[in-house]
C-alpha cells in the first residue's frame, strides 16, 4: 500500500470508523486522572492540617497551588501542543502527573506538599487541553461531537464527586499521602495505552510559536489569582501585596491581549472573543465555577466539622451529586438538540441555584434528605450548565486552534475554581471571624481566640486545650459562627448563579449541526498511532472540496448559529 493511500486510510479511520470512540475512552482515563486529583484532597485537609500544622495561609496554598499553577499555563501548553502535537504534550503530562503524586504522597512539610500540588498543576495544565483538543479533533460532526462532551463532561463529573469518596477511605484506612497514590496506577495504565492508541494532531504550522506571549499569558494568569488568593486569606483587597499581584496580572493580561491583535500568527485568535456564543460561553464557565468549588470546600467542612461525619461518609453523602451529573451529561446531547444552548445553559444556572439555595435550610443538625435533595438538583443543574456551555465554545473554535480554545475553556474553569475557593472562602472568613470577636467577653483569652479564628478545625483543637465551660463556649460560638459564614456563602453563590442565568441570553436559541466533516481546516495534521499502524509524521491531506451550495456557516466563518 502506498504511503498517500495510508495516510487516507488514518484520516478516515479518525472521521469515519470506531477509532474515535476508542480515542474517546482513552481522553476521558486522561481527564478521570486529572478531575480526581482535583478534589480528593479535600477530605484529607483536617487530616493534613492535623498532621503537617501549616498556617491558614500554607493551607490555602495546598488546596490552591494545584488550580493556581494549572490555569497559569492552560495556555502555554495548549497553543505549543497545537504546534508540537497534541499527543506529545498529553504523554508527557502523564509521566510529569505520576512523579509529582509520588512527591506528594511522600511530602513531610507544608512546603514539600505545596511544591508537589504546583508541579501536579503543571501536568494537569498538559492533560487537559490536549484532551479537549484531540476531542475536537477525531469528532467533527458536530452531533458525535456532542455526545462525546456529554461522556467528557460526565466522566469529569465522576471524578470530581468520586475523589471524596476514594479520599475518606483511603484517609480513614491508611494515611492523607494515599490520596495521592491512586494517581499513579491511573498513568501507569493511561501512559502505554495512550501512545499505543491515541492520534497524533497538529494545527496550522503557520509561523513561530509566541514564546514571549505564552510567558506573559502565564505569569499574567498567576498575578491575577495569586492577588484574589491573597484578598481571600485575610490580608485585604488594599494591602499593597494583593493590589500589586492584580495590578501586575492585569497589565500583563492586558499586554498580552495586544500583542495577539498585533502579531500575524498569535497564539489565540483574539477574534474567537468576538463571537457571542465563545465568549459567553466562556463566561458562564468562570461563573459555575467561580459559584461552586469554593462552596463545595466549605461544604465538606461542614460535613466533617459541624456534623461530625468521617471523610467516608462525606464523599459517600456527595454520591447523588455525582449519579445526577452522570445523569446529565448522558442526556446532554439529546437536550441540547432539543432546547438549545440558551436554554440549557441558563436553566442549567437557575436549577444549581435553587439548590444552592435550598441548602441555606442546614444547621446543627443532620438533615440528610435536604442535602440529597439539593446535591441532586446541584449536580444536574450544573453538568448542564458546563455541558452546554463548552459544546457551545469547542463548536465555535476552528480546528486548527483547537488547542488554543481548548486552553481559553480550561483557563476559564481553572481560573473561576481558584477565584472562587479565594472569593468565597473570604466571605465565609470574614463572617466566621466577626462572630469570634465577643470571645473576649465570655472569658476567653485574646490568643486562643486569635488562634480559633483562622478555622473551625482549630477552633476545636484550641477548645479541647482549655477544656471546662471555656471550651465549650468557645466550641459552640465557633460553630454558629461557622454555619452564619455558610449561609452568606451560599446566598453568594447563588447571587453568581443567577447572574450567570442572564449572561446566558446571549447563546444561540437552536443547535446548528453543518454536515460532518464539512469546514474543518485543511492545515490540520492528524496522524494516527495504532497497534498495526506505524506513526506517519506531519502528513496532511487536503479533503475534496465541495460544491459553494454545500458548504455551511462554519465552512465560511463563525459557524454560529441563528438567534
Amino acid at each position: 500500500m502506498s504511503g498517500t493511500t495510508t495516510a487516507r486510510f488514518r484520516l478516515r479511520s479518525a472521521a469515519d470508523g470506531a477509532n474515535r470512540w476508542v480515542v474517546l475512552v482513552v481522553l476521558c482515563l486522561s481527564l478521570l486522572l486529572v478531575a480526581l486529583d482535583a478534589t480528593v484532597l479535600h477530605v484529607a485537609v483536617p487530616a493534613v492540617t492535623e498532621d503537617l500544622r501549616p498556617s491558614a495561609a500554607g493551607l490555602l496554598w495546598i488546596v490552591d497551588a494545584y488550580p493556581l499553577v494549572c490555569a497559569s499555563l492552560l495556555i502555554l501548553f495548549g497553543t505549543l501542543g497545537d504546534r508540537v502535537g497534541r499527543r506529545r504534550i498529553l504523554l508527557l503530562g502523564y509521566a510529569l502527573f505520576g512523579v509529582a503524586s509520588a512527591i506528594a504522597a511522600m511530602a513531610d512539610s507544608p512546603g514539600v506538599l505545596i511544591a508537589a500540588r504546583a508541579l501536579l498543576g503543571v501536568g494537569g495544565a498538559m492533560i487537559m487541553p490536549a484532551t479537549l483538543s484531540i476531542l475536537r479533533q477525531v469528532f467533527p460532526d458536530r452531533r458525535e461531537r456532542a455526545v462525546a462532551i456529554g461522556v467528557w463532561t460526565a466522566v469529569a463529573a465522576v471524578g470530581a464527586a468520586t475523589g471524596p469518596v476514594i479520599g475518606g477511605f483511603l484517609v480513614e484506612h491508611f494515611w492523607w499521602g494515599s490520596v495521592f497514590l491512586i494517581n499513579i496506577p491511573l498513568m501507569a495504565l493511561v501512559l502505554p495505552v495512550g501512545r499505543l492508541l491515541l492520534p497524533e494532531s497538529r494545527g496550522s504550522d503557520d509561523g513561530p510559536w509566541d514564546v514571549m506571549g505564552a510567558l506573559m499569558a502565564a505569569a499574567g494568569v498567576f498575578g491575577v489569582v495569586l492577588g484574589v488568593k491573597r484578598a481571600g486569606t485575610g490580608e485585604g483587597l488594599l494591602s499593597p501585596a494583593t493590589l500589586a499581584s492584580l495590578l501586575i496580572g492585569a497589565v500583563l493580561l492586558i499586554a498580552f491581549v495586544r500583542r495577539q491583535k498585533r502579531r500575524a500568527h498569535p497564539l489565540i485568535d483574539m477574534g474567537m472573543f468576538a463571537r457571542p456564543a465563545f465568549s459567553t460561553a466562556v463566561g458562564c464557565i468562570v461563573l459555575a465555577m467561580l459559584a461552586l468549588v469554593g462552596l463545595e470546600l466549605v461544604a465538606v467542612q461542614y460535613l466533617q466539622l459541624v456534623l461530625g461525619l468521617s471523610p467516608l461518609q462525606t464523599g459517600l453523602r456527595l454520591l447523588p451529586l455525582t449519579f445526577a451529573a452522570m445523569a446529565a451529561g448522558a442526556t446532554g446531547s439529546y437536550t441540547l438538540r432539543r432546547i438549545g444552548p440558551r436554554r440549557m445553559v441558563g436553566w442549567g444556572f437557575v436549577l444549581t441555584a435553587a439548590s444552592v439555595l435550598i441548602l441555606t435550610a442546614m444547621g446543627q443538625h443532620d438533615r440528610p434528605v435536604l442535602l440529597t435533595v439539593a446535591f441532586v438538583a446541584l449536580g444536574f443543574g450544573l453538568q448542564s450548565t458546563l455541558f452546554g456551555a463548552y459544546e457551545s465554545m469547542l463548536s465555535e473554535a476552528p480546528a486548527d486552534r483547537a488547542g488554543g480554545a481548548a486552553a481559553i475553556g480550561e483557563t476559564s474553569y481553572q481560573l473561576g475554581a481558584g477565584m472562587g475557593i479565594a472569593l468565597l472562602g473570604s466571605v465565609m472568613n470574614a463572617v466566621y471571624t466577626s462572630g469570634l470577636a465577643k470571645l473576649p467577653e465570655e472569658g476567653v483569652p485574646a490568643k486562643d481566640g486569635e488562634a480559633a479564628s483562622h478555622s473551625l478545625g482549630e477552633a476545636y483543637q484550641v477548645a479541647d486545650r482549655l477544656g471546662g465551660p471555656l471550651g465549650e463556649v468557645l466550641r459552640s460560638t465557633a460553630r454558629h459562627s461557622f454555619i452564619a459564614g455558610l449561609h452568606v456563602t451560599l446566598l453568594v453563590s447563588a447571587a453568581l448563579l443567577l447572574v450567570g442565568a442572564l449572561a446566558a441570553l446571549r447563546l444561540p436559541r437552536v443547535m446548528e449541526c453543518p454536515s460532518p466533516g464539512v469546514g474543518e481546516p485543511q492545515g490540520e495534521a492528524l496522524e494516527f498511532h495504532g497497534p498495526h499502524e506505524a506513526p506517519v509524521a506531519g502528513r496532511t491531506q487536503r479533503p475534496h472540496p465541495l460544491p459553494a451550495g454545500r458548504r455551511p456557516a462554519e465552512a465560511t466563518g463563525s459557524g454560529r448559529a441563528g438567534h
